[in-house]
């Protein structure tokens, strides 16, 4: 008899293990099933089954509420939350971000990605202390948000790369980015997500018609939206006289690098000479007839990192590829200040003319732009003190080439939601993200970054000519839908005429206030779940 207690009790305490266990590999699994709804994969339609995976996990099915727990678990502590978020975020962040250290080693990939896995981890925590209120699934997607914006906005800035909206540039749900822009199209796939997991649980349990009906509403309800706005979501060709619109032909230049990694620029001049020859091809096509003559031509970042503020040679170059071209071009170059620092740059050149207006990337890339607390991080790593020395500008974003109002983004900018808000509402009427991504190699951060600019596109209802060093280059509709784009590490001028508007969406005018409304909504809820779990239970009569 004692021993058949002893291996009861054996077998009773293998469970709680094998149960952790479970759940640590599904939560991780959460993550790698978000990763792989994220491009160049076509799979947007698994982020939201990712979500769900996540939240069945921190809520183990629900244990503990009135109608009973699936399995006799308590539910989790916050540590314990913390912990599977935290799975969950490396999952994700892990497969995501390799890019980061491709010619720098594993470290700072490594050390980024256990960084922002921290706020998974909270997003942990809030889930499982908002899953008892009523209407659950609407606040726990609502800490999604929350978390995603205390990612996107600290440390050094934030780190936004990788919100859930960034994955939907191809999903049903991305009208909803001309509403309320990346902040509500991110909500919209959580609340799907959180759905599904109240609707499994339903199921499951066996629960009232009721509770089914209300996880079925939200599994529905975004989609159901999304889908009657589509329709409103203007496309290539619908010009609209009356509001100011009008068209013009714009032209996307990818010189491509003589090497990859952190030692491209090493030669300079060549990649300038690439930019350059590219153009005067271009302006051969526009004399033989076959492309259009363009109004406006657009370099990638980094094409001069010659200052030609201060080389002659290079002013020189631009200029006479301008003048062939018979258009201003929009030349990203770095250009040294006075104290030795340096500034990324859009310069509106132009042939007859010179240098015009100027954009000064304003949010610029801690660890890679800039290095904070370079003395300390230089004992961990040889490339810290390759980190640049760049400071951030200031402005609208906007610079006017040809008589055209054009917001730029340049790069790393293209992933905070202020950079082209601020530039739209100040009359930008396209969008350039002129970038350099030579600097990552033949990775996925090309096809994520032009993601992030076609929900960019629908967020704002613009044209957005993206131009790469080494591409990928893309000429993006306003419904989000790639014209044009170039191939990876091979010359190409992308070439269309393409409207301008001068009306905006609910989401530009609105600004950051749909993110706000989410945040402020998650953070009542908390207060609210906070204040339940301290009264003291009722007496039983």
């Amino acid at each position: 008899m004692s021993v058949e207690v002893t291996a009861s009790t054996k077998t009773r305490s293998r469970k709680p293990r094998l149960s952790t266990l479970r759940d640590c590999v599904l939560a991780f699994g959460s993550g790698a099933l978000l990763f792989a709804s994220f491009p160049p994969r076509p799979l947007w339609f698994l982020a939201p089954f990712a979500v769900a995976l996540l939240v069945l996990v921190l809520t183990r099915f629900g244990a503990g509420d009135r109608a009973g727990a699936a399995e006799d678990r308590p539910p989790l502590r916050w540590r314990g939350a913390f912990g599977y978020g935290f799975l969950a975020g490396l999952g994700f962040l892990l497969p995501l971000l390799p890019w980061v250290g491709e010619y720098v080693g594993p470290a700072p990939w490594l050390a980024l990605a256990a960084a922002e896995a921290v706020f998974f981890g909270l997003f942990g925590i809030l889930a499982v202390i908002l899953a008892r209120l009523p209407l659950a699934p609407l606040w726990i997607a609502c800490a999604w948000t929350l978390t995603e914006w205390l990612r996107s906005s600290v440390p050094f800035g934030g780190f936004p790369w990788g919100r859930l909206a960034f994955g939907q540039a191809d999903g049903w749900l991305l009208s909803l980015a001309a509403v309320g822009g990346a902040p509500l199209l991110g909500f919209a796939v959580a609340l799907t997500g959180t759905g599904i997991a109240a609707l499994t649980v339903a199921i499951a349990r066996r629960l009232p018609v009721r509770d089914l009906l209300t996880a079925g509403a939200f599994v529905l309800i975004m989609p159901v939206l999304a889908a009657a706005l589509w329709p409103t979501v203007p496309g290539m060709e619908s010009v609209d006289d009356a509001a100011g619109d009008r068209r013009i032909v714009v032209a996307a230049i990818q010189g491509s690098v003589p090497r990859l990694g952190l030692e491209f620029n090493a030669q300079r001049r060549a990649v300038l000479d690439n930019h350059v020859r590219e153009t005067l091809a271009l302006a051969g096509d526009v004399r033989a007839g076959t492309q259009p003559q363009p109004d406006l031509v657009i370099w990638p970042e980094n094409a001069s990192d010659i200052d030609p503020l201060r080389n002659a040679d290079a002013a020189a170059a631009i200029e006479a590829a301008s003048r062939a071209v018979g258009a201003p071009i929009l030349v990203g170059a770095v250009l040294v200040n006075g104290d030795r620092t340096t500034t990324n740059s859009v310069i509106v050149w132009d042939g007859d003319n010179g240098p015009q207006d100027r954009h000064d990337k304003k949010i610029i890339q801690p660890f890679g732009e800039y290095l904070p607390y370079r003395s300390f991080f230089r004992h961990f790593s040889s490339y810290a003190d390759q980190a640049g020395n760049f400071v951030p500008g200031n402005g609208n974003g906007v610079v006017t080439a040809a008589g055209i109002p054009v917001g730029v983004a340049t790069c790393y900018e293209v992933a905070f939601d202020r950079a082209l808000s601020q530039a739209v509402r100040a009359g930008a009427q396209l969008i350039a993200v002129p970038t350099n991504n030579a600097t990552f190699g033949d990775t996925e951060m090309t096809y994520q970054q032009l993601a992030m600019s076609r929900v960019r596109a629908v967020e704002h209802g613009r044209v957005v000519v993206v131009a790469a060093t080494s591409g990928v280059s893309a000429i993006v509709a306003p419904d989000g839908s790639v014209q044009e784009s170039s191939s990876l590490f091979v010359p190409a001028a992308l070439v269309a005429e393409v409207p301008l508007r001068a009306s905006t969406t609910l989401a530009t005018r609105l600004g950051p206030i749909p993110e706000i409304v989410l945040c402020v909504g998650a953070t009542l809820a908390l207060v609210i779940a906070l204040v339940r779990r301290r009264r003291p239970a009722e007496p039983i009569n």
